[in-house]
């Protein structure tokens, strides 16, 4: 399934209370061929957390040992763990239809979860997100790079056990608290103009010919308007 198919939520830059950050590990990077192996997801509320959800999945085929030297997880651990469909199920079930909290979720982990549930489930997964990786990039532009460690450590939040989908959680609940805190500091918590065709945020830049109002998508969306 190309991503241009997928009928996801809309991508949204700003902070919120109530949400769901999740986070996965897989057997790889590629969505047409890799696997979920697990997933993890803090159901948040008035800004506290109220339950949490994780589970390693079978994926009934061996994990590389690229993928094991990552996030440290083997086929000896996931050999009797749930399969995908009845693990995406309980997910789909936790989230219900709050906003889902990730870091790199965009075009990463949204995508493995609604293919996941489109081909085990027959359903789709709807629910608007929040990438942490765009909102670090506002909030944060003085950082040579926004990984999600780079964040912890800038927050001094602890990176132990990282690439473990609970522990990324947690992190990246604390990170998405801390820069919560920073947009409305810095007033960055603007009223949102929106891209028509991705959802995406309308972005004021400068170019050859003027000013005018790109898709913070971009390169994945094109879409400009003038200023």
């Amino acid at each position: 399934m190309r991503l241009t198919e997928r009928k996801k939520g809309k991508r949204l830059n700003r902070y919120v209370k109530d949400y769901v950050v999740f986070d996965l590990e897989t057997t790889g990077i590629h969505q047409e061929r890799d696997a979920i192996i697990e997933i993890s997801a803090i159901k948040v509320c008035n800004s506290e957390i109220t339950g949490e959800y994780s589970t390693l999945v079978n994926p009934n085929r061996h994990i590389p040992a690229g993928a094991t030297a990552v996030n440290g997880i083997t086929d000896d651990m996931v050999k009797d763990a749930p399969v995908i469909r009845e693990a995406i199920g309980e997910f789909i079930n936790f989230i219900g239809e709050d906003i889902l909290v990730g870091h790199n979720i965009h075009t990463f982990d949204t995508n493995f979860v609604y293919d996941a549930a489109c081909s085990q489930l027959g359903r789709e997964i709807n629910n608007d997100y929040i990438d942490t990786l765009y909102m670090a990039r506002k909030c944060l532009p003085q950082l040579p790079h926004h990984k999600l460690t780079d964040i912890s450590k800038h927050f001094r939040i602890e990176t132990e056990g990282a690439h473990r989908a609970m522990n990324d959680c947690i992190m990246n609940q604390k990170c998405y608290e801390m820069m919560g805190k920073l947009m409305t500091t810095l007033k960055i918590q603007a009223p949102e103009q929106r891209c028509p065709i991705c959802g995406g945020m309308l972005c004021r830049r400068k170019g050859r010919f003027g000013e005018f109002y790109g898709c913070d998508n971009f390169p994945e969306c094109r879409y400009t308007r003038n200023a």
